[in-house]
């Protein structure tokens, strides 16, 4: 690959993106040569799926106001509208969500779209969509594919039951099939692949880049990056903040570059005078504790919760920080110990942790956190009636609905969130994203916990809004001596109001990290490349 007269088989120059009013990509640059193993890098919603998005004409992108910027491909100015546009121009994608038909052969799964025929005499009355499919020709091409990635596998084997590994090899080999690839993106490719698997796709990485084939490669694992590839483009915040040639750089600087950002407090605490955290006494205990969640498994956890403290966990998407809380309150299966305050709780039980003073707000608040055709009040309320038996009044053998105190709790708990709404009769599916998580938040607390588990407490909610339930979460903490344990993708609302904060990779807990740790540190911990050994705060 000779980078010395700059040729560039991808240019996408101060690319920018809008969604509603909120800027998620602001002027962003991706330049690839031919044959170039390019990582594109930065946490979550630094937006990267944003910008592989435009670059595959996605419809999420045309139907919301298109996007500002130029792309070139192979050295000429275009204009991707849609995916097939993209697959025209030479640009492939292998998914981290196989797109096989378990039904099919290997060879009908690479082939499928770009089927071989041949004509017969039905086809020449009724036309060529009653040719006959050339099996012998679809075959020897699947085999050329396959035999490129080194994957020794029978091209007549139906994919269904076949080992995640080879599926994700039949996915690259399909896209090696189409005529003319010249860009081939792999998002998140080692995912779901065991150690010696990873290696082998990188190695056939390597040989696909050999052909020419330029690779954009979307991981956050910084040792695959450093072993394979040639170059990387680092995006922060929906900015750009720098292109480097690997061997000019190293896991550290990368790490700081992902993290870097200025640490303004979003939380003013003048308040951490008087608290006490006991060191000597565990709200939370779990051993080697495990969570079957999809998407976000948890593989083995040990970990001491204090009593008292604000409890961060971090940790990119799918890693498993979401699975911690999820276990506990009984919503997946879950092996292993888990103690609240020194009792153990039992997980197979669903509602044990209620029981023990635990309350949880829910990532997934539409889903799993609110009744949305239900007002404010019902929404509230409903958990405390049902699990402490507030709100009701006793008349002889009865147990009635006391409206008036559930009325006057609901119009406190608006007045004190700031929960912005017409009245605490007003259905929860037409609040705001913001004012819904309130809801969530005044309905665990109406629970009167002692430990108050939250995950992604600010998602989706504007930088006012954000600030507020934080202030909150912490003055419940300072004067009430509520242990909280906030669960976040968002790492500086972590280090803005976190004693520690716990970081979560591949389903474990990689290090515990105080917030004034170096960027560095958090990024190598998120990233997977921790070497620090069990660091705990």
């Amino acid at each position: 690959m000779d980078k010395a007269n700059e040729t560039y088989v991808l240019k996408m120059d101060s690319i920018a993106k809008e969604y509603y009013g909120n800027r998620v990509l602001k002027g962003v640059n991706l330049h690839i040569h031919p044959g170039e193993i390019h990582a594109l890098m930065g946490e979550n919603g630094a937006g990267k799926s944003t910008l592989m998005n435009i670059l595959f004409g996605m419809p999420v992108i045309h139907t919301t106001g298109g996007y500002e910027g130029t792309i070139q491909v192979g050295g000429e100015t275009v204009k991707i509208d849609t995916p097939l546009k993209a697959m025209e121009l030479g640009i492939g994608m292998v998914h981290q969500e196989f797109m096989l038909i378990p039904g099919f052969s290997v060879t009908e799964n690479i082939k499928v779209g770009r089927e071989i025929s041949n004509p017969n005499l039905v086809s020449r009355i009724f036309g060529r969509s009653m040719e006959s499919l050339d099996f012998k020709a679809m075959r020897r091409d699947a085999r050329k594919a396959l035999k490129t990635i080194g994957l020794q596998i029978e091209e007549y084997v139906k994919v269904a039951g076949l080992p995640v590994g080879y599926m994700q090899f039949i996915e690259i080999a399909r896209e090696l099939d189409k005529t003319g690839i010249r860009i081939l993106v792999f998002d998140e490719p080692t995912a779901v692949l065991t150690e010696s698997e990873a290696d082998r796709l990188l190695e056939a990485m390597r040989v696909i880049s050999s052909q020419g084939i330029a690779i954009i490669f979307i991981t956050h694992r910084l040792d695959e990056v450093m072993a394979v590839a040639d170059s990387m483009t680092i995006l922060r915040d929906g900015e750009f903040v720098a292109r480097k040639e690997i061997k000019d750089t190293n896991v550290v600087e990368i790490a700081e570059l992902m993290i870097g950002r200025k640490m303004e407090k979003l939380v003013d605490d003048t308040t951490q005078d008087g608290r006490t955290i006991r060191d000597d006494e565990p709200a939370v205990s779990l051993r080697n504790y495990k969570v079957n969640m999809p998407g976000e498994q948890v593989k083995g956890i040990d970990l001491d919760i204090r009593k008292g403290e604000i409890f961060g966990i971090g940790g990119l998407a799918g890693q498993g920080k979401l699975g911690i809380p999820n276990g506990i309150m009984g919503l997946y299966p879950t092996e292993g110990q888990v103690k609240i305050h020194g009792q153990e709780l039992n997980l197979g039980r669903l509602g044990d942790a209620l029981d023990h003073k635990v309350a949880f707000v829910s990532e997934d608040r539409r889903g799993v956190g609110l009744l949305l055709d239900e007002s404010i009040e019902q929404n509230i309320i409903f958990s405390a009636m049902q699990t402490n038996k507030k709100f009701l009044k006793k008349i002889g053998w009865m147990n009635l609905y006391d409206s008036g105190a559930a009325k006057k709790h609901a119009e406190e708990m608006v007045e004190t969130l700031d929960i912005r709404c017409t009245g605490i009769r007003q259905p929860v599916g037409s609040l705001s994203g913001g004012n819904q998580q309130k809801v969530c938040l005044a309905r665990a607390l109406t629970l009167e916990p002692d430990i108050l588990f939250v995950s992604e407490p600010t998602r989706g909610i504007d930088i006012g809004a954000k600030k507020l339930v934080l202030e909150y979460l912490t003055k419940l903490n300072r004067e009430l001596g509520m242990t909280v344990i906030i669960v976040s993708s968002e790492l500086m609302e972590l280090r803005s109001v976190a004693d520690r904060i716990g970081i979560v990779s591949d389903g474990t807990l990689a290090c515990i990290l105080k917030p004034d740790d170096s960027d560095a540190d958090f990024g190598l911990a998120m990233s997977g490349a921790w070497k620090g050994g069990k660091k705990d705060a």
